[in-house]
């Protein structure tokens, strides 16, 4: 699909938006805007067998998650999200990597209610914040699975309890392996499938 590759094409290099300058970043958006137009599935909630799974971030407009990159010694590496619609969750982690031996991350769990054929509400129940070796990480999908089983960890483990969050997500594309999403902060989220 010529869309899809213009895309990909457009993002490539842009370390999920780290490098892209504004001239690049209009260019991209640009990119998402026709292939959302394209959308093969314009009801996502409804293939719950192409939202399922773990999608990797190629690109993002989040100045919240772009700014992880800013810290001193410290480097952004991948950042995955899971999402579970037969328990109605999203597990949100980013790779933080820096000096040896310290590599961290942080992760995010949460519930979403569908809102539409197309946007979810999200609250956020659960925070991990720690370093890697702590927390014996391995592969997200493996410690996914240990969030998911309610495993509590050494690290900074939290429940969130804002129950005033006003989060939601649209999915504005959705194929067998390419996910967009836009989030009600006015971000944009470009993620492949795992």
């Amino acid at each position: 699909m010529l869309g899809k590759e213009a895309l990909l094409e457009a993002i490539a290099g842009k370390n999920r938006g780290l490098l892209a300058t504004a001239t690049d970043q209009k260019a991209i958006l640009a990119a998402v805007a026709q292939l959302e137009e394209r959308n093969p599935n314009p009801n996502p909630l409804q293939t719950p067998e192409k939202l399922n799974g773990t999608w990797r971030l190629l690109f993002t407009t989040s100045q919240e998650l772009l700014r992880i990159d800013q810290f001193p010694l410290l480097k952004l590496g991948q950042i995955y999200q899971a999402i579970e619609t037969e328990t109605s969750r999203i597990y949100n982690v980013a790779e933080i990597y820096g000096l040896p031996y310290l590599e961290g991350m942080v992760s995010v769990v949460a519930q979403f209610i569908p809102q539409s054929d197309r946007r979810v509400k999200v609250n956020f129940e659960r925070s991990i914040i720690g370093l890697q070796r702590l927390v014996d990480y391995g592969s997200v999908n493996a410690f996914i699975g240990r969030i998911g089983s309610g495993e509590k960890f050494r690290a900074i483990d939290f429940q969130i309890t804002n129950r005033e969050q006003k989060g939601w997500l649209d999915i504005t594309y959705l194929d067998e392996d390419l996910r967009i999403g836009r989030g009600n902060e006015g971000s944009v989220f470009v993620l492949t499938k795992n």
